[in-house]
């Protein structure tokens, strides 16, 4: 295996980390650690691209907002969407 940004795709790598690792996001969403790991892989490999599913980016951000964790909208896109958002 290469490093973890050769294996893990963002955006959903950065949330999950900014958000406390995968066991957090598993235990906030109520997603099985191995769901929370396909968000970081490709589809290629049976993942989500990168992408975390709406429902559980909402749940994420209200955690993050409770919790006083920097996370936004944004950081759940890719980042040369969001500098098109802009």
């Amino acid at each position: 295996m290469g490093a973890m940004s050769d294996v893990h795709l963002d955006p959903a790598r950065t949330v999950i980390a900014k958000v406390g690792g995968v066991n957090a996001v598993a235990m906030i969403t109520g997603k099985s650690l191995t769901r929370v790991y396909r968000w970081m892989y490709s589809q290629s490999r049976g993942g989500t691209g990168g992408f975390i599913p709406q429902k559980d980016a909402a749940k994420l951000l209200a955690h993050a907002k409770a919790n006083r964790i920097k996370l936004s909208p944004a950081d759940f896109f890719p980042a040369e969407e969001r500098g098109a958002v802009a």
